[in-house]
């Protein structure tokens, strides 16, 4: 049965720390729900032998699992320098083309026309996750002029970041094309969609993956934030790259991001993945500091679907240390009569459509009747995500035909995912449903359930009939 005896999901990345199959078993016997395969790391042959083996570990455990693949996106980076590195001083004059030679104190290569066509005077460049920063002088179609703002020292290939334009550069590269190509046709569930700046991003990736996966746009950039409420609305899950959304803006205004990021989800029902840093002592350590715990705590809080881990179980020396500590930080939370209360807070106002009127009563009857459970019949995982997104006081045990929708509600909110045979009449969903409520211990006999499902059966989006049962 494996239930988990919480609302909020784990994400584990996989890595040289947790690729055994004993591991990979260890970590979702400890609480991982879903499994992050890191593109940026690996070849095709090592995430696929993860994969293969993540099913393999989902078959002796009888429960979905959500996979994760997250595309390493366009990676801008200077070029060499004929001693390896240098070191700049604040008010030093530093120059930046796109001549194939080795750099030195005064100049570097940028091979990167996209970044040349965005900026202009005054724009700030951030190199090496923003240890060096630069502000543009003078600049062309291959060349920028700038001063040291922020000093320190550069070396060969280190990243470059422009927080303050949107690049005309497509989120997909040619190697995650490769990538993407490859993981559809094994079967991925997710794709974390890297430097996402503009809805646009979002409808390019849907014009390639169509509906082999839902798509989650990792919001790294803070021109992002300009077009949050769009590509929400465009994309299946936000993820909230806190790293890299740290280097690009003061730490000072991402928890804000993080807040307004977790508030627009909740909003329009679409999971959030908070991301990044969340207990990175534990890469060395057996437990976390009390700022960690309390930075896991408050994602929880604000209403995060899912938190992640990174580092933490892909190389860290307690992966399944670290998933075990977020797996009690979460359950501690949810026992807090505050977190309940912050829930109820948060509740979106339904609009005036049948399925929000359905999932709105749904919100009321489990506050007034306190049922065992909700079920939803889902072929699509519409309706499952629209309960969630009521965050109903029960627990919601999602019944879908599709191993494959099972599979992507992991990554949501207090869905229990299971499959289950297709149904055509109503009598026959109550019977299968409370059946099915006892047999994955989430009532008894006796207790009531209250379903949720769209007529007809297998019709995406058409949530319209809610039933209260009582389990025989």
């Amino acid at each position: 049965m494996n239930r988990r005896q919480r609302n909020a999901k784990i994400i584990a990345t996989l890595g040289p720390a947790s690729s055994s199959k004993e591991k990979i078993k260890e970590l979702f016997l400890a609480g991982a729900d879903v499994f992050r395969l890191n593109f940026s790391h690996g070849t095709h042959a090592d995430h696929t032998e993860r994969l293969n083996t993540i099913r393999e570990v989902e078959k002796e455990v009888g429960r979905p699992i959500g996979v994760l693949l997250d595309l390493q996106g366009p990676k801008l980076r200077v070029g060499t320098f004929a001693e390896g590195k240098i070191h700049l001083n604040v008010g030093d004059k530093f120059r930046f083309d796109m001549q194939d030679i080795p750099g030195d104190k005064t100049r570097v290569m940028l091979k990167h026309p996209e970044i040349f066509a965005a900026i202009k005077p005054g724009t700030n460049l951030l190199v090496d996750d923003g240890k060096v920063r630069v502000r543009v002088d003078a600049c062309g179609r291959d060349f920028a002029e700038t001063t040291v703002v922020v000093p320190g020292a550069i070396s060969d290939r280190k990243g470059v970041n422009v927080p303050d334009a949107v690049l005309p550069i497509s989120p997909l590269t040619p190697k995650d094309l490769k990538d993407l190509d490859y993981a559809l046709g094994l079967g991925i569930d997710w794709v974390a969609l890297s430097f996402v700046q503009r809805p646009e991003d979002i409808i390019e990736a849907r014009e390639i993956i169509g509906d082999r996966a839902w798509i989650m746009a990792k919001l790294e950039k803070p021109m992002a934030m300009d077009h949050l409420e769009e590509i929400t609305r465009l994309c299946d899950g936000i993820m909230v790259a806190r790293g890299d959304l740290g280097v690009e803006m003061p730490p000072e205004y991402v928890p804000e991001m993080q807040r307004r990021m977790v508030s627009t989800c909740r909003r329009l029902g679409k999971p959030v993945v908070i991301a990044t840093q969340m207990l990175e002592s534990m890469i060395n350590s057996p437990v976390p500091t009390r700022a960690e715990a309390s930075d896991v705590a408050t994602a929880i809080y604000e209403g995060s679907d899912t938190v992640m881990l990174s580092a933490e179980s892909a190389s860290g020396n307690f992966p399944v240390e670290a998933i075990a500590m977020m797996d009690r930080i979460i359950k501690r939370v949810e026992q807090d009569p505050v977190y309940q209360k912050n829930v109820d807070a948060a509740r979106t106002p339904p609009e005036a459509t049948v399925p929000d009127a359905v999932c709105g009563a749904l919100g009321e009857i489990t506050g007034l009747i306190r049922p065992a459970a909700t079920i939803t019949y889902t072929s699509s995982g519409f309706t499952a995500l629209r309960a969630a997104r009521e965050r109903p006081s029960t627990p919601i045990l999602g019944l879908t035909p599709s191993i494959q929708t099972a599979r992507r509600l992991t990554f949501c909110w207090g869905v229990h995912p299971l499959p289950f045979q297709e149904i055509d009449r109503v009598q026959q969903m109550v019977e299968l449903g409370c059946s099915a409520a006892k047999t994955e211990g989430f009532a008894k006999q006796g207790d009531n359930v209250v379903i949720i499902a769209g007529l007809p059966f297998g019709q995406s989006g058409t949530t319209n009939l809610l039933h209260i049962a009582k389990v025989d």
